[in-house]
């Protein structure tokens, strides 16, 4: 394969001191660590920071960690779908619009990309817990959004997490899809291979 015929995409956060989290999580830290001879660090977060996959354990006591997620899942075709008209969360007929098939990985793309991730807002958009059950419905192989959760904020319905998380569908957060066009990509999204944790960060790349 010649580099020349495509071009990669990088849609993961950077992690650094004072970015931003969820609220509560806990904060990125790094302190380096200087010998004579090389630099290390001591680094301190929480499984969620950044750019992250959440794995069934977020949701379920004995549900599979990262390590137990199909990582076949994680590499394949994908599909960007323009949500950035949408004004509070995303819905089954957002969804049916674009015709989502059996076995699609999805990443939709909303007005959280054009606001950024310097400053947390809590109206961020969301996914739908009807839409989630459609997605799991349609047996999707993974689904991403542009913020730093799936659910609205403060909200008991779970269900955006925990439909797609049953079935073991990874749910990949703080996509930075700014730059992205809508369509058709090669997605790479690959977590730490952390053992029995419920979440865990993870560098993410479109390939057009």
């Amino acid at each position: 394969m010649n580099p020349k015929d495509f071009k990669v995409y990088d849609i993961s956060l950077p992690l650094y001191r004072g970015m931003l989290v969820y609220p509560n999580n806990t904060e990125f830290r790094a302190r380096p660590i200087v010998s004579k001879t090389s630099v290390s660090s001591e680094i301190t977060m929480g499984s969620h920071a950044g750019t992250h996959v959440d794995a069934p354990k977020h949701v379920f006591k004995k549900g599979a960690g990262v390590d137990g997620l199909n990582i076949q899942s994680l590499i394949g075709d994908c599909r960007v779908l323009d949500m950035t008209k949408v004004s509070k969360a995303v819905t089954v007929q957002d969804l049916q619009k674009y015709k989502v098939k059996t076995g699609e990985r999805i990443l939709i793309k909303t007005r959280n990309s054009k606001r950024g991730f310097k400053n947390f807002y809590n109206d961020y958009v969301y996914l739908d817990g009807k839409a989630a059950e459609y997605l799991a419905q349609k047996n999707i192989k993974l689904f991403g959004i542009d913020y730093l959760s799936v659910k609205q904020k403060g909200s008991e319905d779970n269900r955006p997490h925990t439909e797609l998380l049953k079935k073991k569908i990874p749910i990949f957060e703080g996509l930075d899809l700014s730059k992205i066009k809508p369509g058709k990509y090669f997605f790479i999204g690959l977590p730490l291979n952390m053992k029995g944790l419920d979440g865990a960060p993870a560098r993410a790349v479109l390939i057009k």
